[in-house]
């Protein structure tokens, strides 16, 4: 099996059948479509049954994944500082069960989210089903003015999630959806405070707020970025999240100009120290 595969953990189609058999049985189906999506995902196989449900399969290979990454993530946590602030959820059913109550927690709050419907464990598997947004377009995959225009409604959902004591965790472009010209939010994995002590979950916030500049910085630029996030952040908040860019920085799934970040963050903090 070549290592590509084995590091996914795609199930069986055995396996998977036996997912789509109960689900169908749960739902009233006599029969259901299945489409697989076309999903560069690490910790679950994405699936959509009959373009109503979108379920995710998360295996034991998966969990052992998701365990490797937030070892990693942690570490370069304490590189910067602060406590590993990245929490593994054990079993594939807790995985899919966190992501659950991540997601019912950010609707709570008022931010835009799939609709959560139930976290099942059916063949050793987790299997997180929600509700499937068919027509949608990740935050990276629209034109510019529309990044542009939509920037500070990212920063206004983050910060939402911040002011009700949540953190996302994970934030990418991809993991942020737009749908109707409303910015909707997935794949939340940090989401709750009382895990951990006021400073922890403070460094958790500031490296979110460094994730979205990140995601950010590529679309519209580092300037832009900066302005957008200062709809909503202040010029402190940004200087926490700065001690972060770094650590986003060598994750391979965020590539952008950091020095380029960090420098407009100090500028934009400059000025308004000689404006007080």
């Amino acid at each position: 099996m070549e290592l590509r595969k084995l590091v996914r953990g795609r199930p069986e189609w055995s396996r998977i059948e036996s997912v789509v058999r109960e689900l169908g049985e749960r739902y009233d189906r006599e029969s259901v479509h299945v489409e697989f999506l076309d999903a560069d995902n690490w910790l679950s196989t994405p699936l959509v049954l009959d373009d109503e449900y979108f379920v995710k399969l998360v295996t034991e290979q998966n969990s052992l994944v998701h365990a490797l990454f937030t070892a990693t993530r942690n570490l370069g946590a304490f590189s910067s500082g602060t406590e590993g602030f990245f929490g593994h959820y054990g079993t594939p059913y807790q995985m899919a069960q966190h992501e659950l109550e991540a997601t019912e927690h950010l609707r709570e709050v008022g931010v835009n989210a799939p609709e959560p419907i139930e976290a099942l464990e059916i063949e050793g598997m987790g299997v997180l089903v929600m509700e499937y947004l068919p027509e949608f377009d990740a935050l990276d995959d629209v034109d510019e003015a529309t990044e542009r225009r939509l920037a500070p409604a990212v920063f206004e959902a983050l910060r939402t999630m911040h002011d009700h004591g949540l953190a996302h965790g994970d934030l990418r472009a991809e993991n942020v959806l737009i749908v109707k010209d409303e910015i909707f939010v997935i794949d939340a994995t940090n989401v709750r405070d009382d895990e951990g002590d006021g400073a922890t979950m403070a460094a958790a916030r500031a490296y979110d707020l460094a994730c979205a500049l990140a995601a950010l910085e590529p679309l519209i630029g580092a300037k832009a970025a900066v302005a957008a996030a200062l709809d909503h952040y202040d010029e402190t908040q940004l200087l926490e999240a700065r001690e972060f860019l770094d650590f986003v920085s060598v994750r391979p799934d965020h590539t952008f100009a950091a020095a380029e970040l960090k420098g407009e963050i100090e500028k934009r903090a400059g000025q308004a120290g000689r404006e007080q």
